[in-house]
């Protein structure tokens, strides 16, 4: 790994994480529009092991920039490396095929500041061209009920990585993002971690991000096999034996008729000695949260 991390200029409060992989032509996109719109905001790109040139291109395209260079693909779990290296107080995430509007930035700042025990900001998120809202604004605005007293925002139990931003402290607090799971179920784990410290994760539909998802997509049925076994292994590593339990035998019975729930049962028995050792029971509060997030 060979980081190079730049000086926060003029001690800009938020800067940017871009984790990324073989996508040069998105990242490039991305790099110009966080330039555009971001220009004070500190820029780490982590490097996942492409074999495209991706770090020659952002020392070329983007030299301000800082760059991590990792020997290995670490899914989810490079941000981590990001935050390393990024000396900003509060870290706003990115994909290669993400970015920031303008102004963004300063509200999330604006709401740390003024909320010390806030740990993430959930960021409203648009999709394409068009900018059309995805989905999951309306279930980050439902939340956890209405903005309670003292709070910027309704209190979530979830977020979309590319569209959130950080508290460092609180972040490090956590451990940062699951160096198990590597594809998905990643940012649920992690704003779990986040409530059990008492750390507070709320939506702000002012903060916003642009997301134009990339062409060039890993398979579905790759997501869809780690999708299935990454829920599993999170129960394990979080909910009630009873709770885990009956999600792995959710697991089996769809492993009879779906190929992708078969693998994914395959991959979860390899990687529940390692769940089991992270296993660490959710405070009785943050439990009862989630049941009333699933009970919806």
């Amino acid at each position: 790994m060979r980081p190079r991390a730049e000086a926060n200029p003029a001690g800009a409060r938020v800067g940017v994480v871009v984790a990324t992989r073989n996508r040069r032509a998105d990242l490039a996109r991305t790099l110009r529009r966080l330039s555009s719109a971001c220009p004070d905001a500190p820029v780490t790109v982590v490097d996942n092991a492409s074999s495209d040139g991706t770090a020659d291109l952002v020392r070329s395209a983007s030299p301000g920039a800082g760059v991590v260079e990792l020997a290995r693909n670490r899914g989810c779990a490079a941000r981590n490396d990001g935050v390393a290296a990024n000396p900003a107080p509060y870290i706003a995430f990115c994909d290669d095929d993400s970015w920031w509007e303008p102004g963004a930035l300063e509200r999330a700042a604006a709401a740390f500041d003024a909320h010390p025990r806030l740990g993430l900001v959930a960021a409203a998120t648009f999709v394409g061209e068009d900018a059309r809202p995805d989905p999951i604004n309306e279930e980050l605005a439902a939340g956890l009920g209405p903005a309670p007293r003292g709070l910027p925002g309704p209190r979530v139990l979830g977020f979309l990585a590319c569209a959130a931003v950080v508290r460092r402290e609180a972040f490090l607090d956590a451990g940062g993002f699951s160096d198990l799971l590597f594809f998905t179920h990643e940012e649920a784990l992690l704003a779990q971690d986040l409530a059990a410290l008492g750390w507070e994760a709320c939506y702000l539909p002012q903060v916003r991000a642009r997301h134009h998802p990339s062409a060039d997509r890993p398979p579905s049925a790759w997501r869809r096999r780690l999708d299935l076994r990454n829920r599993v292994l999170v129960c394990w590593m979080r909910r009630p034996a009873e709770r885990a339990l009956a999600e792995t035998a959710r697991l089996a019975r769809a492993g009879s008729r779906e190929p992708a729930a078969r693998r994914a049962v395959a991959g979860g028995d390899r990687g529940l000695p390692r769940a089991l050792v992270q296993r660490r029971r959710l405070p009785p509060r943050v439990e009862r949260d989630l049941r009333l997030l699933e009970r919806r």
